[in-house]
């Protein structure tokens, strides 16, 4: 008895269990967004504690070790005091973590101390950093509509690069990094991303179109560099996915990697433009 074959594009995604997982984690977005923000602030921890414990697997190919509990220890702390303190507290959270993940690292003796003491280091900036502003832009009074807006252009971003590169891409944008990004691609996601930028600050949060036009810009490029970066960690350590958690997406991490980059730049954005 054959199963039926999966609806794979020509991106290599199972498109169906895409959209299915896609549409889900919206879903569950919006819902504590808008019910209760401090659910929402658990769910960006949650998040980013299962996209470090990925890329902890992920780089062990490579023999490097993470010291995994004092970044995810310092890491959900940084969150909780950047959402509900400020960014200055959340500074020196971060700074005592990486004092207490070298401290940790030293059970394991000299050799690969600064390669696994790095890394932990990177990990902690890479994700939990990155995950202060989405927390922050939460915090202000209409953080939901800001957060709406930063996932949207940085969504946007992705699916019409996605579709773009699949109907007309012909020219790649980086073959030794990711083969199947184009320039067509990119284009796809500027026009995409600039629209919902533009759409979501007028509408939601009554901004000018200039600041969701600037949004778009920042959205679509950052989001591109984000997805170039986790594709270099991949080839380095010579995986595909950072894990199999998500259907037709792959690992978390493979969701994240566009969202933590445009995260920072939106913040900055809205709170000097909106």
């Amino acid at each position: 008895m054959t199963s039926e074959p999966k609806a794979v594009g020509r991106a290599g995604r199972d498109l169906r269990a895409a959209i299915t997982v896609g549409v889900s984690l919206v879903l569950l977005v919006l819902a504590s967004l808008f019910w209760v923000k401090d659910i929402f602030a658990v769910v960006v921890a949650v998040a980013l504690i299962v996209a470090a414990i990925e890329i902890t697997r992920a780089v062990a190919v490579a023999g490097i070790t993470v010291p995994l509990p004092p970044v995810l220890v310092g890491g959900v702390a940084m969150l909780a005091v950047a959402f509900y303190d400020d960014m200055d507290t959340a500074a020196a959270v971060m700074a005592l973590t990486v004092i207490a993940t070298m401290a940790w690292r030293l059970r394991g003796g000299s050799a690969g101390f600064i390669r696994d003491a790095t890394a932990g280091i990177f990990l902690l900036s890479y994700l939990f950093l990155m995950g202060t502003f989405v927390v922050r832009m939460l915090a202000a009074e209409d953080g939901p509509w800001r957060v709406v807006a930063f996932i949207l252009v940085t969504i946007a971003s992705d699916i019409g690069g996605y579709a773009a590169g699949v109907l007309f891409g012909r020219h790649p944008m980086a073959p030794s990094i990711s083969p199947k990004k184009s320039w067509e691609g990119f284009a796809g996601s500027m026009i995409a991303s600039v629209a919902a930028g533009v759409a979501v600050v007028m509408v939601a949060l009554e901004g000018p179109w200039w600041a969701g036009l600037a949004l778009g810009v920042a959205g679509v490029t950052f989001a591109t560099l984000g997805d170039l970066c986790e594709s270099l960690i991949k080839r380095d350590v010579g995986i595909k996915d950072m894990g199999n958690l998500l259907p037709g997406h792959g690992g978390l991490m493979d969701r994240l990697d566009s969202l933590i980059a445009v995260a920072p730049v939106a913040y900055l954005v809205m709170y000097l433009l909106v």
